[in-house]
């Protein structure tokens, strides 16, 4: 007894009917969705950036199907150019190009809103990250919301001076994300595209978007994982201002911090303030015999704070 062909079949018959026909061709049927959109964001690199790009898109290859997006964030020296001639060759590397400079933060951004795929990795192509590793941290992601290569493993090579300021920003961070932070700011990392989408509107145009990014998945619960990977020596000159950019980072951690842990960036100046009144009450009532305006003074601002701290808190766990 012959059994009607189920819907599925029925569908391939079809297809492969009309591709043998003539009547469609494989490069009319719908394009597969990408795996992963990769996103490297340039400014002002048209020396040795066709080169790595060429490079990072050989390394890409492989069973399963990628998506390469640059983003040029209004270049002056011709780096537009050699995007353009590289895609003559590769057709399958998507460029974008802002008509003027406007951060690494939002050239990551506009390549998240253009990638077409579930997961986003974002790197640079200056030779200081392993791009060879991205297979190994698109793999580590299926089981974390994020997967970020921390520059912790044993051939990490960036500047000491910068590592002071660093320091002190990874604790402060840690503190408001209430988890240790390895590496705050890492430009190598895998993140659902679905999750990002959601915090977009807060994150950085400037460097500092991978911090914001950090403490946005961190204090809503999304699971963070940090694989060590190396760090090599930087091809020309950074782009990073390190008085400027660190001012920034602090400013930027602490608005984070009011907007999703209130109470982690508030707490301690509540502790001071309730300290201050107790040492203070204490030396107007042994020695002075009397309460003065500045124990009084101490007692409302460490009120106000408290109060102020909890209020923000509870409107934080009502929005989110």
């Amino acid at each position: 007894m012959q059994t009607e062909p189920t819907f599925p079949e029925f569908l391939t018959t079809l297809i492969t009917q009309e591709v043998e026909q003539g009547g469609a061709t494989e490069e009319s049927l719908p394009p597969q969705r990408p795996h992963y959109s990769v996103i490297v964001p340039c400014y002002n690199e048209a020396g040795a950036l066709p080169d790595a790009i060429v490079q990072l898109r050989h390394m890409l290859i492989g069973p399963q199907r990628v998506e390469m997006i640059v983003v040029d964030d209004g270049s002056t020296d011709g780096t537009a150019e050699k995007l353009q001639q590289i895609k003559q060759t590769h057709r399958d590397i998507v460029v974008i190009t802002h008509p003027e400079n406007r951060g690494y933060g939002a050239a990551l951004k506009t390549g998240i809103r253009h990638a077409s795929a579930p997961l986003i990795v974002i790197t640079d192509a200056d030779g200081t990250y392993p791009n060879q590793r991205i297979g190994e941290l698109v793999k580590l992601a299926e089981n974390y919301d994020m997967v970020v290569g921390s520059r912790t493993g044993k051939d990490v090579h960036y500047s000491k001076i910068r590592s002071i300021p660093k320091f002190f920003l990874k604790g402060y961070a840690s503190w408001i994300a209430n988890r240790k932070i390895p590496d705050l700011n890492s430009g190598l990392r895998v993140f659902k595209k679905e999750t990002a989408e959601k915090f977009i509107h807060m994150y950085s145009d400037g460097f500092s978007f991978t911090t914001t990014s950090t403490l946005a998945f961190m204090t809503n619960g999304h699971s963070v994982h940090y694989e060590p990977i190396s760090y090599a020596h930087r091809i020309g000159k950074s782009k990073i201002k390190p008085i400027r950019d660190t001012l920034r980072f602090v400013q930027l951690i602490m608005r984070m911090g009011m907007y999703f842990a209130p109470l982690r960036v508030l707490g301690p100046f509540c502790a001071l303030m309730l300290a201050g009144f107790t040492i203070s009450l204490g030396y107007d009532v042994f020695f002075l015999g009397d309460l003065t305006e500045k124990t009084l003074m101490l007692l409302l601002f460490g009120m106000n704070t408290t109060f102020f701290a909890l209020l923000a808190d509870m409107i934080d766990k009502r929005s989110h």
